[in-house]
């Protein structure tokens, strides 16, 4: 996991989720996944690939409501 971020470039935070625990709770069967929590507390998960655009947007959505 350490070398494919590193070699990716990625800089948002990641777990390691070796036992399955988090993936069980918001029901990610595979990755990539993203799991966006608002602060009532309603879950989002998307699974997939989100452009630069569809994280904006997402990221925007949580900030106002």
């Amino acid at each position: 996991m350490k070398k494919f971020i590193a070699e990716t470039g990625i800089t948002f935070a990641n777990i390691n989720d070796g036992n399955g625990d988090v993936f069980a709770r918001f029901n990610v069967p595979y990755q990539p996944a993203w799991v966006f929590i608002a602060k009532d507390g309603i879950v989002t998960t998307r699974i997939g690939v989100l452009s630069d655009l569809e994280l904006e947007q997402e990221l925007n959505r949580l900030a106002t409501s």
